[in-house]
């Protein structure tokens, strides 16, 4: 485990679920400070030191209330890494249709949308964060997550800060459902036959085993594999070199159901053979 002294700053879109991330990381024993303003973030590190808190276990939850968020907020990061402090930025996202339904069902309006819409407030707190969502080291789309996915989601990235390496998420999609948004690398398996047009292979997914053995066995299927792999050697020790912890890598195909299924559990296990810690999650099965 590295010594150097590291905390997380959690940001991202008012309704994304700040909150919830916030409260699964106290659950894990980290110390966790709620809106806090940019400004105080070294204050904060210096505290945490003097009272002995672990070094990689503090956080802080920054959100676009400051009128100079994103000034703010990056010249704080660069005191701290500037005194040896090493930052990690979690964003969390989510659609604007999602964030508008949130922010209804507790009838509550959004912190900048003054005398305008939901929607106005949303667009103008998507231009505050562009910058600070491009720099972040770790975003999450929360738009088909409940707090309980997101709890595991946070848990799964931060249940074992003590395990170094790059740690790698793989999710299944459906292209016709959109991109995943946090996506770091998207792969198309739609080259390969879809099982939907077997009959027998139609209301199965990708997890079982007969869906997996057609899409394994099509032509093509192994050297993608073979190819994809290598190639992941190559970004996640650059990803490494630069300093990334957190990667995300999407496999799609057309409605994320039997291919992308399938082909994302095969690349999962081939970088658990090489050593790397790797979650899987499907984000379109049973959708249809």
């Amino acid at each position: 485990m590295s010594t150097e002294p590291a905390f997380v700053i959690v940001t991202g879109m008012s309704g994304a679920g700040r909150s919830t991330a916030a409260k699964a990381l106290e659950d894990l024993g980290w110390f966790v400070i709620d809106n806090l303003p940019p400004g105080l973030l070294f204050a904060m590190a210096e505290e945490a030191g003097k009272v002995k808190l672990a070094a990689d276990k503090v956080a802080a939850v920054v959100d676009v209330r400051s009128l100079a968020f994103t000034t703010d907020l990056n010249a704080a990061i660069e005191e701290l890494e500037g005194r040896g402090v090493r930052v990690r930025v979690v964003f969390l996202e989510a659609s604007d249709e999602e964030l508008v339904r949130r922010f209804e069902n507790v009838r509550r309006p959004h912190p900048l949308q003054g005398e305008g819409r939901l929607v106005d407030g949303i667009t103008r707190e998507r231009g505050i964060l562009r910058e600070v969502r491009a720099n972040a080291d770790l975003v999450i789309d929360t738009s088909t997550h409940n707090v309980h996915d997101l709890r595991n989601k946070i848990v799964a990235y931060f249940g074992g800060e003590d395990r170094p390496g790059l740690r790698l998420n793989v999710v299944s999609f459906g292209f016709k459902y959109g991109l995943p948004v946090d996506a770091d690398l998207v792969v198309d398996c739609r080259f390969l036959p879809n099982p939907h047009w077997v009959p027998e292979l139609r209301p199965m997914n990708g997890l079982d085993p007969a869906v997996s053995d057609y899409v394994l066995g099509q032509p093509g299927a192994k050297e993608f594999l073979d190819a994809y792999e290598e190639v992941l050697q190559v970004v996640a020790a650059g990803y490494t070199r630069e300093g990334k912890s957190y990667a995300t890598l999407a496999v799609g195909c057309t409605g994320g159901k039997h291919r992308s299924v399938a082909m994302a559990e095969q690349v999962a296990a081939r970088l658990r053979d090489r050593g790397m810690e790797v979650q899987v999650s499907h984000r379109d099965v049973g959708r249809e």
